[in-house]
């Protein structure tokens, strides 16, 4: 499926996963999922995050107050996640586009400052799978 990827401190980017494992992959362990907008997407994270000592990563509308260690956004299907529609990938790269860093908390409401993410370098999938093969 393809979604959108943020990690703290970079700006969003589009990925293709597959399955549990390639979800987990992105989020660093075990997922967890919550619903912070009207529209039918999902933000999915580490479930552990906190606990792992993940960094803050983006502040979360909807009470949800914000989001450690880097997710995943994407569409919420009748039973599944599924990809995101190319109206929707252009919605969250805006939204999530400016880094944010945690200066304080006013009870779950996190205050941040926005700022330049920094950009990352993709490799694609495939020479990661060619790269893992030569070792």
């Amino acid at each position: 499926m393809k979604v959108l990827v943020v990690e703290p401190g970079y700006a969003p980017y589009e990925k293709d996963i597959e399955g549990l494992h390639g979800m987990q992959e992105v989020v660093g362990g075990t997922i967890t999922a919550i619903y912070p907008f009207a529209e039918p997407v999902a933000v999915v994270g580490n479930d552990d995050s906190i606990s792992l000592g993940m960094p803050f990563n983006r502040s979360m509308e909807g009470g949800y107050g914000g989001v450690f260690g880097p997710f995943f956004v994407c569409a919420l299907e009748e039973d599944h996640f599924g990809s995101l529609t190319a109206e929707q990938m252009e919605t969250y790269k805006k939204k999530f586009r400016m880094a944010e860093l945690l200066i304080g908390a006013k009870g779950n409401t996190p205050i941040t400052l926005k700022v330049e993410p920094r950009q990352k370098a993709q490799v694609p999938d495939r020479d990661k799978k060619s790269k893992k093969r030569e070792r």
